[in-house]
């Protein structure tokens, strides 16, 4: 890479972390606007269409199921497929007000990232968690404390190489550990 392409590479680098940050900050702040501004104008949302106006109508219901949140980033992993495109993942522990719990969650963010006109926008933002609890409760996954939010737990085993670390191991050994990580069993 000549100089130029390094420079810009840091410079990208740097606008795709302040991504994960101003998205924090408009969710908690509920400034909608900003937060749909992150994304690319022609994001698409599934089954619901695409733009950042659909985008808008999915999240605000989901913003206004729960009173305050706070989304603390933790760390930020970053790969260029070219100058204009990237991959990566956020991890985020997030803590929402709702129905007087305190409910924590943590998260990991897998994005794809591209540059259009000069600025970086999110193309696609994917969600998934470990657990989701009030913060007075142990977590367990599945989480089932919190209504209107018991989606299954996706990680860890959303990562590639999590099945392939346990293949090996006796479904004995692993009903073990599960009791372990429940506190139904000593260690």
């Amino acid at each position: 890479m000549n100089w130029e392409a390094r420079i810009d590479r840091l410079e990208s680098h740097a606008a795709i972390q302040q991504l994960a940050i101003r998205y924090a900050l408009a969710i908690d702040g509920r400034d909608l606007d900003a937060w749909t501004a992150l994304f690319i104008p022609d994001v698409h949302c599934g089954r619901a269409g695409k733009g950042r106006a659909v985008l808008r109508s999915i999240i605000e219901p989901a913003a206004r199921s729960f009173y305050r949140s706070i989304h603390q980033i933790c760390g930020h992993r970053i790969e260029f497929d070219d100058a204009d495109h990237a991959s990566g993942v956020v991890y985020c522990r997030a803590e929402h007000e709702d129905g007087g719990k305190w409910v924590i969650m943590a998260i990991a963010y897998f994005d794809s990232y591209e540059r259009q006109g000069g600025e970086w926008y999110f193309a696609r933002r994917r969600e998934k968690h470990w657990y989701a609890a009030d913060w007075q409760e142990r977590p367990t996954a599945p989480f089932t404390g919190w209504p209107a939010h018991d989606t299954p737990p996706l990680l860890p085993q959303a990562f590639e190489t999590w099945a392939p670390f346990w293949a090996g191991e006796a479904p004995d050994a692993l009903a073990r550990l599960t009791r372990q990580r429940a506190g139904d069993e000593e260690k």
